[in-house]
């Protein structure tokens, strides 16, 4: 990457790499698509297997557990080969992980879709190790934290496709029957009922598979390359670098805090808004789709306002906002706390991008290295989301909050581990609020 001072009339993605630039935001709207409708699966799959919170956030566990398994071994693919090899083989395991939910559903198998959601997101996490350093070196480093949020802007508008294909094809097939209606049904109708539920369940993620292939086809076709292919750094050395930079390893924690917050939040919002305003689930995703759109519409603006404010310092506020809505979501009454729970994601939408800008800022060979320590962190939304799920299961924290009913009350006060996450975040970003765009 170019090392020229910051200067507004910088393009952010210059001319000579824009075909290259569309090709990589395909891969980071198809992941956005795929996080948040595998977010649906997990109220899916408790009503589907009758299985408690904390057993259905297993879909996360896999999901996101995933990202820290298979990450690393991206870094070496893309090491040894190229970035365009990394894309090549990421979707390839998103299909065959695809694939496999059929037989999981034949079979009625939880734990088959468990394996299948970890290849898939398997898949996943080689794609995001290859597209974001790819995106951060094309063009100057001046603009590359605004280059990875201008990218990762479209994210969540694959997200909003996920969304409404989670509401319309997933939640809206799921039969109304309650557990204790399930628990009474006899053997052959509860299968037929957990048929017709599985075959929708499967229905989107077998038909992106298409949608897949095209993508492959046209990187397996194209000329983008890895123009740091032939450097020399070693493994360890690599390591050894990263290790020793501060801002690089406290940003690694921070990512993982703030990908457990944000796969936590958008995980129960549906069981919050089911809970405290009485509704199903398809009429409760409505919700988390708000959310969504709030997500995008301040992913932009934080974009734009990037040009003119240091990243670092915009995200301390934010994560200030984030802890004050969580706040609020635990304990103002449902009038006014599902405004929080909304803004919520409004105040997430640009750290992702920027605590991964910031903590690559500068490197050299080691970036993909670096880009599959930050990608292993994701592993906090494996780790984040069932502990909320314990929260909720067994109302830990509920003797600190009043005034609702005990099921309320035992998901409004889960919402005490988000203030914590967002709180790490906001340390990081006072800690390197002089690093700028």
């Amino acid at each position: 990457m170019k090392e020229n001072a910051s200067d507004t009339n910088v393009s952010v993605v210059p001319k000579e790499y824009r075909v290259y630039f569309a090709l990589l935001v395909t891969c980071f709207a198809l992941w956005g698509l795929l996080n948040n409708m595998t977010d649906n699966l997990v109220p899916s799959f408790a009503k589907i297997f009758m299985i408690k919170a904390v057993d259905s956030s297993l879909v996360q566990v896999a999901f996101y557990g995933a990202y820290a398994v298979l990450a690393l071994p991206a870094a070496f693919i893309i090491k040894k080969y190229s970035y365009r090899v990394g894309v090549l083989v990421g979707l390839g395991f998103y299909m065959i992980g695809a694939f496999g939910y059929i037989p999981a559903a034949i079979l009625q198998s939880y734990n088959l879709f468990l394996v299948s959601i970890f290849v898939l997101a398997g898949g996943l996490s080689v794609l995001e190790t290859t597209c974001n350093p790819f995106v951060l070196s094309l063009g100057n480093a001046a603009t590359s934290v605004r280059r990875l949020n201008f990218a990762q802007a479209f994210i969540p508008l694959g997200s909003m496709c996920g969304l409404f294909l989670a509401k319309y094809v997933i939640l809206s097939h799921l039969n109304p029957a309650t557990l204790d209606d399930r628990l009474a049904m006899s053997a052959s109708e509860l299968e037929a009922i957990r048929d017709t539920e599985l075959f929708w369940v499967c229905v989107p993620y077998v038909g992106l598979i298409l949608i897949a292939f095209i993508i492959w086809v046209a990187f397996f076709r194209s000329k983008l390359s890895d123009k740091d292919a032939d450097d020399e750094m070693t493994v360890g050395q690599a390591l050894s670098k990263l290790i020793s930079l501060p801002r690089y390893a406290f940003g690694v924690i921070t990512q993982f805090f703030y990908v457990g917050v944000q796969i936590a939040v958008w995980t129960w919002t549906i069981k919050y808004v089911m809970t405290n305003m009485h509704l199903v689930e398809a009429e409760a995703a409505n919700f988390y789709i708000y959310s969504i759109f709030l997500f995008i519409g301040c992913r932009w603006l934080c974009t734009w306002l990037m040009k003119y404010i240091v990243p670092a310092k915009m995200m301390a506020v934010f994560a200030l906002g984030g802890i004050l809505c969580c706040l609020g979501t635990i304990y103002l009454p449902i009038e006014n706390s599902i405004y929080c729970l909304v803004g919520i994601s409004g105040c997430m939408s640009l750290m992702f991008p920027t605590i991964y800008g910031i903590a690559l800022r500068g490197l050299g060979p080691e970036v993909k290295f670096g880009a599959a320590g930050l990608i292993m962190a994701i592993l906090g939304g494996a780790v984040i989301t069932p502990m909320m799920g314990s929260l909720v299961d067994n109302a830990t924290l509920s003797f600190l909050v009043s005034g609702f009913t005990a099921e309320e009350t035992a998901i409004r006060s889960a919402f005490y581990l988000p203030v914590v996450c967002f709180l790490v975040v906001f340390i990081y970003s006072i800690a390197f609020r002089n690093v700028k765009d």
